[in-house]
């Protein structure tokens, strides 16, 4: 059976991190110490960014930006289709969500879109831009620009983007701050966590005061200087970042070899997907492949399972605005029509780290015999 989660861990690694353990646990540092330190030193190096802030999680990670950033009692806007975690974070920092719709082509917002919903929502303060699948819009530096020009606070959703670049520029390196997630799923991983890039040194002081109660520099004493949580990364996950973080570009090169053998065969075959070949380098978390025919996503899982493929999450099969949690969430239907019509219609095959030769050869057959 093809799964879509796979751990990117040899045993070497896995003995070299439960001997690490063993030296945090000897040690009695297990948290704040130096390989946090590490891990934040190399993940900035890594994007390109000058400060790199760890944290629990990334859903922590925008909630800490956003409050940073003022969202409180002003809008900000989001795209409909991305994870709970973006729009509730939003929600928790004490804004106000605009949703934006999507594009056909990539499943992400673009400047036209941008530009609608800022011409329509004229107090919207912000946008919170959520790096789809790790796929970065060909037009994003004129996102940025726009943004830059507006006054318009701009915040980067990396969950999928880890290793994602656009003329150079990796993800978390094109705005006020990027918010990366270390979910067991996720292109690398820490077991759990999240990150926080960002060129401002104000910036990653205040998300280190977050994290940490609100204690501020060397402070762990008694004094508190913002409404902080206790947000912080463990020694072990930061180190297991560090091994992860070695073999990133491979781990994407492994999914990207997968993808440009599977690319042909659905062209050839006429099915739709998500073109990603000329936009930089996507970090290829979800490869998007969208269903012309009136089968549904459910009898579609059915059908690949039956051939021992497991289809992976979407992106998403469930759009913000029609997800019961944010009912109170006003927007007008006609704003987010491309995503109500396309969110339950797109699949993503189980492409990981861990993809052979073999099983793209099998996922291919079982799509050409449940979708064609």
């Amino acid at each position: 059976m093809i799964n879509p989660f796979y751990l990117d861990l040899t045993d070497r690694e896995i003995s070299d991190i439960q001997e690490k353990l063993g030296e945090i646990l000897h040690g009695g540092n297990l948290i704040l110490a130096k390989y946090t330190d590490e891990f934040e030193h190399e993940f900035a190096g890594y994007v390109g960014s000058k400060y790199a802030v760890s944290l629990n999680s990334c859903t922590s990670a925008l909630e800490v930006l956003l409050t940073i950033k003022g969202a409180k009692d002003r809008r900000v806007a989001v795209p409909t289709n991305t994870n709970f975690a973006s729009v509730a974070a939003i929600l928790r920092a004490g804004g106000t969500p605009v949703y934006m719709d999507m594009t056909i082509d990539y499943f992400v917002p673009n400047l036209d879109i941008l530009k609608f919903t800022v011409e329509k929502h004229p107090d919207v303060a912000g946008v919170l831009w959520v790096h789809i699948g790790g796929i970065i819009p060909p037009d994003f530096e004129k996102v940025v620009e726009f943004c830059r020009q507006k006054h318009l606070f701009l915040i980067e959703d990396c969950a999928h983007a880890h290793g994602s670049e656009l003329n150079g520029i990796k993800a978390g390196n094109f705005a006020d701050g990027g918010a990366f997630s270390f979910f067991p799923t996720k292109v690398m991983t820490t077991t759990e966590g999240g990150m926080i890039t960002t060129n401002s040194e104000k910036v990653a002081s205040r998300v280190k005061s977050f994290r940490n109660q609100g204690k501020r520099g060397g402070n762990y004493g008694g004094l508190h200087y913002d409404l902080g949580n206790s947000w912080r990364m463990s020694e072990i996950e930061a180190y297991m970042g560090l091994v992860q973080l070695v073999k990133l570009d491979e781990m994407i090169a492994v999914r990207r070899q997968a993808v440009d053998v599977l690319m042909p065969f659905l062209k050839e075959s006429k099915i739709d997907f998500c073109e990603i070949s000329h936009m930089g380098r996507a970090s290829l978390y979800k490869f998007i492949i969208r269903i012309e025919n009136e089968v549904t996503v459910g009898e579609l899982k059915e059908k690949f399972k039956s051939r021992g493929v497991v289809l992976g999450g979407s992106v998403y099969e469930v759009p913000c605005h029609m997800q019961p949690v944010f009912k109170d969430v006003r927007f007008d239907p006609e704003d987010v029509k491309v995503a109500t019509e396309l969110c339950p219609k797109h699949i993503c095959p189980p492409i990981t780290s861990g993809t052979t030769s073999e099983d793209v050869r099998q996922i291919a057959t079982a799509i050409g015999e449940c979708i064609r």
